[in-house]
């Protein structure tokens, strides 16, 4: 697999392609319990039920790495990320 992006990449390819990774499927899923499918948590609700630092907890996954995937799945438009200071 190349590290190359096609530029005629669709939306739901660059998804699929974030997702194909088992570890960026997991964080994923852990994001999705946040909110009510269908809905749209607010920041302060995605502080409160999910920590950055305790993403990678029970996946034997590095903050660096969680950092690494939460910035593909940012770039794949699949999460939306906020910085402030030195947290995400």
């Amino acid at each position: 697999m190349s590290n190359t992006r096609n530029k005629n990449d669709t939306a739901r390819t660059r998804a699929f392609r974030a997702l194909s990774n088992p570890n960026r499927l997991a964080l994923f899923e852990k994001l999705m319990r946040c909110c009510a499918p269908g809905t749209t948590c607010t920041t302060e609700q995605a502080k409160e039920a999910v920590r950055v630092g305790e993403l990678g907890d029970g996946l034997g996954i590095a903050p660096s790495t969680v950092s690494h995937h939460l910035k593909e799945l940012n770039r794949a438009g699949l999460v939306a990320m906020e910085r402030s200071g030195r947290s995400v």
